[in-house]
């Protein structure tokens, strides 16, 4: 079976119907056709951080994207130092 996937606008209205209308998990559920676990993971989600919840496309919360910029320019740096040993330890060799 093939995994569901629901778009931005469609998770924030399901968390807008159980915060500000009141509506019960269960009745949403049925409403919307989600099963009750993931609309309440969608208002945990939404209430931890209302701004960046639910990215979705490939969009990256600003701390993930920070933490994948300075994960390429690490492995950019140590490719640099592996060179800059691999050119010591031949020049090296060579003065000798």
């Amino acid at each position: 079976m093939e995994r569901r996937k629901f778009t931005r606008e469609f998770k924030l209205e399901a968390v807008r119907l159980i915060r500000d209308r009141g509506v019960w998990y269960a009745q949403a559920s049925t409403d919307l056709g989600v099963h009750v676990s993931p609309l309440r993971d969608w208002v945990k989600k939404f209430a931890e951080d209302p701004q960046h919840s639910f990215p979705g496309h490939g969009q990256m919360k600003p701390e993930q994207l920070e933490i994948a910029q300075l994960k390429r320019e690490v492995i950019k740096l140590k490719a640099e130092r592996d060179i800059l040993k691999k050119a010591a330890a031949y020049f090296a060799k060579e003065s000798t």
